[in-house]
């Protein structure tokens, strides 16, 4: 079995979940900025304060 050149560079078991599945992933991390944006948002943008003021 021969498998041909991915142009993405993801291995075609990868691109086949994708078709599948949907990028998980992806949503998962548009969720979770989502979820950052708006926890700032009710915090009055403490919380984002805080975030860029501590060393990463």
């Amino acid at each position: 079995m021969t498998y041909g050149t991915v142009e993405s560079g993801h291995p075609p078991i990868y691109e086949t979940l994708l078709r599948e599945r949907g990028d998980v992933v992806a949503e998962a991390q548009k969720a979770a900025e989502h979820t950052q944006h708006r926890a700032a948002e009710l915090l009055g943008g403490q919380y984002a304060a805080q975030r860029q003021a501590s060393p990463a």
